[in-house]
């Protein structure tokens, strides 16, 4: 029993994080796929609704034009005395009516040929009780029980405007009613405004649907409601002819709120509804969109959850041969360095955690003892030598910076993100060595050009990638001089600061040759500021220790001008909400000077 709880102990890391990692794995696989349909639900929604608001404004142009058709027909009417003679004279001769007769066609072959490109009959009855019709598509009913209807009363009521008006009809033929849209005006003297006849157009719904028909789907329909809630035209048939005044009430409240869509449940069907006004009819359309059917055709949900599932039983294999390996070596480790801890030495580090961490805990304990006489008399050694170089770097490198940069390291190891880790140590030797190592006042842009990507990828490492930094550097720039950390302020300034109330966005970095001069560049779409904001201080010592150097915008703009002149220094250009835009200006230095 004890041989297994020692064999235990030792592997007691490698079980630890195997089952983290497990249950890790399959809750973010479970959270990952739930948030990634949503999104996707979401963003295909949106993507939806935005389509179809343009395929109705489509839609509403094809009505607005057969709108202007009939406004055209109807003003030829108005304005043409043969047809107002022909329905104010009384009958005379013979001779007399059949020249009125044979005027009046020619006249409305005119007005017919600007509707040819619809089906629409055309229908005219005037006061002395003549009439006179194209004989296609027109009204079934007797010129008497036209003049009795409700739609010549509706158009005598309002005699100056064009109305449509929804119409159902039925033939002897079949007892079965169809739909018909009428639009009528009455003829008035333009004078006296007295009627002198009233004037039908006259559109079968299966002539009417034309204008919308080539946009409907299956789950993606369309639907024509007059002012009273018909349905007046849809390519739904059984929706024809039904009073919809939910959709109605909708449909207003999208006009009067502004809104996208609305999301409704219509006649138990989860829909999206989408509508406009069509003032020129007094009608709306409406699109109904199903959402069941649409997202049908996009999300297969048996065939992602088995995705997932490969997904995390692939994962899992991984991370167990993984973590197998690498805890093997950790573990033949500690073994070493538990007969290393035999020997009695002080406890610098309160030793936690599990077993391995434990000894290796120890093991740290006691090489801080040879370590600390070593580095003691290193130091002694090297203090001299080191006190001036480190007085005049002092202002350059912030400790805090270093400690963040090394515990996000640390965090990495933890996290098994070794090669990142890697990374970010190598970036932070560079910077180190350009602040510290190399002693000249002044580096190409090549050199600084490494420097920014290297602090830039230590920023994204400790505080993720919402902020993007891109570089657009003139190749013929690369081996000019600059001051060492003459643009690292400002890139410091723009991820600190620049983007507090939005959630991301962009910093542009631009080298390039201008008028005889070096400009720099460096552009970002933060929160932007007034200009006097400029050099403002910082909102504390918590932002303070996130910057490298904390170099102030006026200490360097100071600095140029008392190293290069006048002509020479910072520009800043920035709006509130939009962004800043800083421009540095140098002289070309080909060589170090």
């Amino acid at each position: 029993m004890r041989r297994y709880w020692d064999r235990f102990k030792f592997h007691s890391l490698f079980i630890k994080i195997f089952i983290v990692m497990l249950i890790s794995i399959i809750a973010v696989a479970i959270a990952s796929s739930w948030t990634t349909v949503r999104m996707s639900e979401k963003l295909f929604m949106n993507t939806f609704s935005i389509t179809n608001t343009k395929v109705i404004s489509q839609i509403k142009a094809s009505f607005e034009s057969f709108h202007y058709s009939i406004v055209t027909a109807t003003n030829n009417t108005q304005l043409s005395g043969t047809i107002k003679s022909f329905l104010t004279e009384e009958d005379s001769n013979s001779l007399r009516v059949l020249r009125t007769y044979y005027n009046m066609t020619t006249q409305m072959k005119k007005i017919q040929s600007t509707l040819d490109s619809y089906q629409v009959g055309v229908k005219i009855m005037g006061k002395n009780g003549r009439s006179y019709s194209t004989n296609t598509n027109n009204l079934l009913m007797s010129d008497q029980e036209l003049q009795q209807h409700e739609l010549t009363r509706n158009t005598l009521a309002e005699p100056k405007r064009l109305m449509y008006q929804f119409y159902e009809e039925s033939s002897k033929d079949s007892p079965q009613k169809e739909a018909v849209i009428v639009a009528s005006k009455a003829l008035m003297e333009r004078t006296t405004g007295d009627i002198y006849g009233t004037l039908y157009f006259t559109i079968h719904e299966q002539d009417f649907r034309p204008f919308y028909a080539s946009f409907v789907s299956t789950g993606n329909d369309v639907a024509i409601l007059n002012r009273d809630g018909v349905i007046v035209s849809s390519n739904r048939s059984d929706l024809m002819g039904q009073q919809a005044e939910d959709l109605l009430q909708f449909a207003k409240e999208i006009e009067e709120k502004g809104l996208d869509y609305k999301n409704i449940d219509f006649r138990g069907t989860d829909s999206i509804l989408i509508a406009d006004y069509l003032s020129s009819y007094d009608f709306y359309i409406v699109n109904l969109i199903d959402k069941k059917t649409a997202l049908g055709q996009m999300v297969n949900s048996k065939m992602v959850v088995l995705i997932c599932s490969a997904i995390v039983i692939v994962a899992l294999i991984v991370v167990f041969l993984i973590f197998r390996r690498l805890t093997r070596s950790l573990t033949l480790l500690t073994r070493q360095m538990s007969k290393i801890t035999q020997r009695n030495f002080h406890n610098y580090i309160t030793v936690t955690g599990s077993f391995e961490f434990q000894e290796l805990g120890h093991a740290y304990n006691y090489m801080l003892d040879e370590l600390n006489e070593y580095v003691e008399k290193l130091v002694e050694t090297q203090k001299e030598q080191r006190n001036a170089e480190l007085a005049a770097l002092q202002h350059q490198i912030n400790p805090h910076f270093l400690y963040n940069t090394l515990a996000s390291v640390n965090f990495l190891v933890q996290q098994g993100s070794q090669e990142k880790a890697v990374h970010t140590i190598h970036a932070l030797i560079s910077m180190l060595q350009n602040a510290l190592s190399n002693v000249s006042e002044s580096i190409t842009v090549a050199q600084e050009l490494e420097n920014l990507k290297s602090y830039v990828f230590i920023n994204h490492v400790r505080y993720g990638e919402r902020i993007r930094v891109n570089f657009f550097i003139s190749p013929d720039c690369m081996d000019f001089h600059l001051p060492k950390l003459i643009i690292q302020p400002f890139i410091e300034n723009a991820f600190f600061h620049a983007f507090t109330k939005k959630s991301g966005g962009y910093i542009h970095i631009l080298i390039s040759q201008d008028a005889g001069s070096l400009l720099c560049e460096v552009v970002d779409n933060g929160d932007g500021m007034d200009t006097g904001e400029a050099d403002l201080p910082m909102s504390g010592p918590a932002s303070k220790r996130q910057l490298f150097t904390g170099i102030g915008i006026r200490n360097v703009h100071d600095r140029l001008v008392l190293m290069y002149g006048e002509e020479y220094g910072i520009t800043i250009k920035s709006v509130p909400g939009e962004g800043t835009a800083i421009k540095i200006r140098l002289p070309l230095i080909p060589g170090q000077e």
